[in-house]
């Protein structure tokens, strides 16, 4: 089956912008399709920008505010371009929340939605929406939003460390030790599984190293939440849904059929623990064949523990547990399985993670009846040419 129409967002160099902080996309992208509903019926919150913004717990906070505190958009407060607008540094009160001088009170990233960008406004509201109901320590915190006219902001919690993406692909960057990676590979996981096991399942649909941002502790939390979308309900396995995501990152089911699950989610994550592995991004063009496509690169080598080494990121210098990475590349493996419901749960992800981190250097065992990694390596040379 020919694959439907696909944003391929490829991640590319911005220059300057892609070194500095962001809340949010860090590179303009072109126009998506609409964001729509479920095939089941609604979304599960009101579906009204006026019901939306009433029934969030979120400061609203006017233009002025945010001009104000973002001293008029300076271009020395800018942080980055984000997927639909500009994303400035700011400072508000830590009370009051009103703008603050530069330096006190709390400091915030500031999102500016581009006046002409229709689909920016479909994530924007769908940004309040989700995050303005949804609270774990990894997710990002959205304080507040301003909606005033054409003028729509989003306001955030601001994450210091930048996004995962800038550490593991800047070569300028201070390259990530081994146990900040697992920790990395933890928090993502937590926020995947809150939002996977919640009341009213929610599907993020853009997991990639440019959204998960890191506090000053290097905890991850997941950001920009304009793609996400409401689980199948019922004994539904599935939504449909038009095809949007990020090439390198979205499941080959997905792109195919727009048939979207948590499993897809498991996809992408397996995706990200590659790029944890080996320092490389899901789709570098700059490599020649096979290896601009981590994936279908990375797949032999995960299959034998012997050449493991060879993907590993030589920026850890041989620094890093063997066992460990292989217990890793075993789970990536697994989360990168053709077949949907051979890939975990990412609760059963997480509780791996977890596992491995409290065994330190020891790998996590795998129950032989829970999953038999020989099942994806006899698949591999054929599984991924979608």
């Amino acid at each position: 089956m020919r694959p439907r129409p696909f944003h391929l967002d490829r991640g590319g160099g911005d220059g300057e912008l892609r070194r500095l902080f962001v809340a949010g996309r860090e590179r303009p992208r072109p126009a998506e399709f609409p964001v729509d509903k479920t095939s089941n019926g609604s979304l599960p919150t009101p579906r009204t920008e006026g019901e939306i913004l009433s029934s969030s717990q979120l400061k609203a906070f006017t233009f002025n505010d945010l001009k104000n505190a973002t001293r008029n958009f300076r271009p020395d407060s800018l942080l980055g371009e984000g997927g639909f607008g500009y994303v400035y540094k700011g400072w508000i009160g830590e009370q009051s929340f009103s703008a603050s001088r530069p330096g006190c009170g709390m400091v915030v990233a500031v999102k500016k939605l581009k006046p002409e960008s229709f689909q920016g406004h479909k994530e924007w509201l769908t940004e309040v929406d989700y995050l303005g109901q949804l609270h774990h320590p990894n997710l990002v915190k959205l304080i507040g939003y301003c909606s005033e006219g054409d003028n729509k902001l989003l306001v955030y919690e601001f994450m210091p460390k930048g996004s995962l993406e800038n550490h593991l692909f800047r070569r300028s960057a201070q390259p990530l030790s081994w146990t900040t990676r697992i920790k990395v590979a933890i928090g993502a996981a937590r926020g995947l599984t809150f939002l996977h096991d919640a009341e009213s399942q929610v599907i993020y649909r853009d997991f990639k190293a440019s959204n998960i941002l890191l506090d000053s502790e290097f905890n991850a939390k997941l950001s920009d939440f304009g793609l996400a979308k409401a689980g199948p309900t019922g004994d539904k396995t599935h939504v449909s849904t038009q095809v949007i995501g990020t090439h390198g990152y979205a499941a080959p089911e997905y792109i195919a059929t727009g048939r979207l699950s948590v499993k897809s989610d498991v996809y992408s994550f397996g995706v990200v623990l590659l790029e944890l592995l080996s320092g490389r991004r899901a789709i570098d063009e700059t490599k020649m064949g096979i290896e601009q496509n981590l994936v279908e690169w990375a797949i032999p080598y995960l299959c034998d523990k012997r050449k493991l080494y060879r993907i590993m990121d030589t920026r850890l210098e041989g620094q890093y547990p063997k066992k460990g990475a292989h217990a890793i590349a075993t789970l990536a493996l697994q989360c990168i399985e053709h077949e949907t419901k051979l890939r975990p749960r990412m609760s059963d992800a997480l509780a791996s993670l977890e596992q491995l981190q409290d065994l330190k250097s020891a790998a996590f065992p795998l129950q032989a009846d829970q999953y038999k990694p020989s099942s994806v390596i006899s698949k591999s040379p054929t599984r991924h040419h979608h």
